[in-house]
Order: structure tokens, then sequence, then C-alpha cells
């Protein structure tokens, strides 16, 4: 048995915003309210906020394959210092998620970690684009959802057949969209700063065309398709408009997209490199306005671990993405909360209760008779990015001082992460 006292809970599945205690049992929570008293172990959350554990919907944990850069047990660890306690990993693995095998070993060493890590699986084998997976089949293996990510489905005749058998299955089909026809180089925003760096650089034309073929295909076929990582302003008014028509499609914004332009290449280099690319002040501003107005349904990391070898490499050699399960909070507070832009209800929705929804999941609520999935944070209360308990430190972010300091992650009723 657990307690915690004195929490400001923050919980926008029932729209609470109330200082309270929270009595947890067997994993469970069975009880809130004012005065409550238990011979149990105590938390004095006295200044701290408690919300639903976070949900990334979009993390690659390398995990297998390429686990030097990260590998499910320390992605889950870095996911636990940033409050979350519910990840989604991306199938882009070594070999891809794209059979039966390869998934329940995932899901099968996802038990030891502490959290709950869902996996998503291609939608093409080997990601080529050619043939699609067996959908039904995965999808009885525990498939979260159907995904491509890092690679775009350029043919949108088999894109077309796995959302119809998506809709079919009830699952969420989540796209990369970046056409190759309009990348020179990848990672950097094609604009002044490719110019000064003579880099060739990605027009967001490549994001743009792709998700407005994608949002009429959403519409057509009624699968629920997200639109990942958006960086476009022009892409943010597609999926708008896609919205508007009726089509059950959603996006994420990354918090580096909506908190960097295109100079902080210029500034942090291959840490700023990423696919795609962070773009103008024009470009952000508009995310800010989707996430505002619920077009952007989700923040997500995209956290993209890489060894420090490999972004060491000059701009065009170097891999692309970066960390962010450990800043993604603190910077959601920064760059959307404090300047006003939305509330702390809203972030709340954008990084639990959404994603929750997009994935079939109910979504975690403090309330009695929900599993005792639960951060608790400091709203205000500053700390500086210098250490990373991932295995990777690939981020723009280092020696930023950040709110949203977090104190506990606590999943099932368990403590998993306790700030020292």
């Amino acid at each position: 048995m657990l307690l915690i006292k004195h929490a400001r809970v923050i919980d926008p599945v029932t729209n609470t915003d109330a200082v309270m205690d929270i009595l947890i049992d067997q994993g469970m929570i069975v009880e809130t309210g004012n005065g409550i008293e238990r011979d149990c172990e105590v938390i004095d959350a006295s200044g701290l906020t408690a919300a639903p554990g976070l949900m990334d919907a979009h993390v690659h944990f390398r995990d297998p394959g390429q686990t030097w850069k990260e590998d499910i047990i320390t992605g889950s660890e870095a996911a636990k210092k940033g409050g979350f306690t519910t990840v989604v990993c991306m199938a882009n693995t070594v070999p891809p998620v794209d059979n039966e095998e390869t998934l329940h070993d995932i899901l099968d060493r996802a038990k030891t970690t502490g959290i709950r890590l869902l996996q998503t699986v291609n939608v093409t084998k080997g990601m080529k684009g050619k043939e699609l997976v067996d959908m039904e089949a995965l999808a009885r293996a525990g498939a979260a959802g159907f995904t491509d990510d890092g690679i775009p489905i350029m043919d949108e005749k088999i894109l077309l057949e796995a959302l119809v058998k998506a809709k079919e299955l009830d699952l969420p089909v989540s796209l990369h969209e970046e056409d190759p026809l309009f990348i020179e180089q990848p990672g950097v925003n094609k604009g002044k700063v490719s110019e000064q760096l003579n880099y060739g650089g990605a027009w967001n034309t490549a994001e743009d065309i792709m998700t407005a073929r994608d949002g009429v295909l959403a519409l057509h076929t009624g699968a629920s398709v997200c639109i990942q990582h958006i960086s476009s302003a022009n892409a943010v008014e597609l999926v708008r408009t896609f919205k508007k028509l009726g089509a059950d499609i959603h996006a994420e914004a990354t918090p580096h997209h909506f908190t960097l332009t295109e100079e902080a290449v210029l500034k942090y280099g291959t840490r700023a490199r990423m696919n795609p690319p962070v773009r103008t002040e024009h470009d952000r501003q508009m995310i800010i306005e989707g996430i505002k107005d619920g077009t952007i349904d989700m923040i997500v990391t995209d956290h993209a671990p890489h060894s420090k070898e490999e972004k060491d490499r000059p701009l065009a050699q170097a891999p692309s993405g970066i960390t962010g399960l450990e800043t993604s909070l603190g910077l959601g507070i920064r760059s959307l909360v404090e300047p006003g832009h939305i509330t702390l209800m809203k972030l709340m929705e954008l990084m639990s209760k959404n994603p929750a929804e997009f994935y079939r999941l109910r979504p975690n609520s403090i309330s009695p008779g929900y599993p005792a999935d639960i951060v608790l944070f400091g709203e205000h209360e500053l700390w500086t990015v210098d250490h990373y308990v991932s295995k990777s430190e690939n981020s723009p972010f280092t020696g930023w001082e950040l709110p949203g300091r977090v104190h506990y992650t606590i999943c099932a009723g368990r403590i998993v992460y306790q700030a020292e």
C-alpha cells in the first residue's frame, strides 16, 4: 500500500485540478480525497503535481540490432526518468518487426522493464514498400499498430491496401511523410541555414505532398492515420483541413519541433540534425497553433538515440535524430505552458490521454479503479539537463535549465523512478 499526500492532481480524463491524497493498493488507485490516513509508505507530495503517467507514442529503443545506441532496458529507464509509464516502440529495428517471432521476442523481454511497452509492427515486409506484412496475424500477436517509420511508403496502392486492412482490424497506421524527391540532403531544412552551410537540405514540400496524399487516403478508407513528427506549417494546415472533412487523421509534434528552428543547426551541429528537420520560426509557430486548436493530438519525443561517435561525424554523414524522453516534459512546460499557449491540463492531455486513445487504450486517470500509473513533478522546479540514463546523449538540450523536475514515476503501484 502507498499513500500520496497533498498532491495537486491534474487529470485530463476527469478534468480534475485539485489538491488531494491518493491511496494505492495492489497496483490500483483505491481512494482519492482529503485527509486519507493509512499505516503504509507515504509520499509527501506537497508542492508537487500528480498527473496520469505520461505516454510516449513514438520511441526508438534500437532493440534488436543496434543496442549500442539503446536497448529495451536503458530506454525504459530513460522513460521512467522522464515521467513516462507507457511507451510505443517503432518497428524499424534490425531486423525490422515484420514477423511474429521478432514481435514476440520484444514483448516478452518488455515484461521486465517495469513500465508498459507497446510495440508497433511494419506496414511492409522489410520496410521495402513492396509487399504488405501479414497484418492480421501480427494484430493477433499483439501489435499496437502499423508503421514503416523512418521510411515513407511511396506506393499509394500498397498504402491503400494497408489502410483498408487496418480499418478492418481497428488498429492505427502512423506515417513518416518525407518524399525523397524533395530532399537534396536530409536532416536540415532547405532554406537560409542550408544555404549558409552549403548543404542540400530538405524542402517542406517533402512533407506537404505526402501529408496531402495520405489525408485523402485516410478520408477515403476511414482508417485511423497519424502524421508523424509534423514539422511544416503547410502540413499542419492540411491535417486541419482533413479533420474538418471528417477524416480520422491525427498528428504528432515533438518538443524539438515546437522549441527549435533551423538556426539550431548552426549552434548545435549534428545534435540538431533530424528527420524531418526543424524548420523556420513560422513553421514552429504554426505547430504551436496546431497544438492549441487540437489539430495536433499528441506530443511525442521520437526518441532517437545514437552513439557519440556517430553524431561526431560531419553533418552529411551523421545520423538524424535526438534523444528525447528525459527532456520532453520540461520542454512542454517551458515552450508551451509557461508562455501561455496551453494549460498544464492540456499538456497532460497531449502527453497522456490522447496517445492512449489513439492506440486503443483506456487513458490513465487518477481515480479509484484505475491502475496506479502516476508521475509526480514540480511544475516550476528548475533542473539542469546534465546527465542521461539513456545510453546516448545526442541532444541539443544538454546544459539547458528546464522546469518540471520529475520526482517520482509510479507504474502499476510501484515506484519505478525516484529523483536523487
